[in-house]
């Protein structure tokens, strides 16, 4: 399954790079690396061990491209990371007794909601606003909540961090962007981890997959730094829709398949 076909690989090096890109802007790059990893023929376990594997790479990536710039503190934000990578533990752990079917019909609208509320809000921008919750009551609270969300299931994992940190902890748009993509290396870690349990990694594919996310999160983050909000609320609005649209065009999806669409 690792030797696969000189013009898949390049193809799936290409995806990589460019979820990379994305993910590291407004998340959402699982939407593009799971679809090629699947179109490549590999199955869908080894393609969700896989995608974690490669997915450390991105989020890692532009986490350091951040904290260099000085836009999140890798030593104070560290707890929370951490509780992102417990929750996500136990999500990937739990996944078969969670119903998954249901997660699935609500994700579209729940994307929709979020694309609708960065479009529509007009005052939002880099700088901080007022909080409504603490740093401590946010770390015990929403945090292992998207993490456990992405251990079971994973898309939109980083819109969910960045409306949590804009709409509850006050973080202008380029700080949560930076907070998000530490905090999605946390769940990507903890879920590799179990993953890594099972056997589910195609390491040569995972690894060069890696490197492609590595090499566009470092576009994707500085890009992101030098244009601001700007930049990162237009494309998550569209990665967003994106998303939901795809979920919803896919004719296993279970909303589908209830109403006999």
């Amino acid at each position: 399954m690792q030797d696969l076909a000189f013009h898949l690989l390049v193809f799936l090096f290409v995806a990589a790079f460019i979820a990379g890109f994305i993910d590291s802007i407004a998340g959402g790059g699982g939407m593009i690396t799971i679809p090629a990893m699947l179109i490549a023929g590999i199955p869908p376990l080894q393609t969700l061990g896989t995608n974690k594997l490669q997915g450390l790479f991105g989020s890692g990536s532009a986490t350091l491209s951040y904290a260099r710039r000085g836009h999140v503190n890798l030593k104070e934000q560290l707890p929370m990371a951490l509780m992102s990578a417990a929750g996500s533990v136990l999500g990937a752990l739990l996944a078969t007794v969670v119903p998954g079917d249901v997660l699935k019909a609500i994700l579209p609208f729940l994307l929709i909601a979020i694309a609708l509320y960065f479009g529509l809000k007009p005052n939002m921008g880099d700088v901080d606003q007022h909080r409504r919750i603490t740093p401590f009551v946010f770390t015990l609270t929403l945090v292992p909540l998207i993490g456990f969300y992405d251990g079971v299931f994973g898309p939109g994992t980083g819109s969910f961090f960045m409306l949590g940190f804009v709409t509850l902890a006050g973080f202008g748009v380029l700080k949560a962007t930076a907070h998000t993509k530490f905090l999605n290396f946390g769940s990507n870690v903890g879920a590799f981890a179990v993953f890594l349990f099972f056997g589910a990694i195609l390491w040569k594919i995972g690894l060069m997959m890696g490197v492609a996310q590595f090499l566009g999160a470092q576009v994707g983050s500085r890009y992101a730094m030098a244009k601001g909000a700007k930049i990162i609320k237009p494309l998550l609005v569209v990665v967003s829709i994106a998303l939901a649209a795809r979920l919803l065009a896919d004719p296993t999806h279970p909303l589908r398949i209830w109403l006999g669409l």
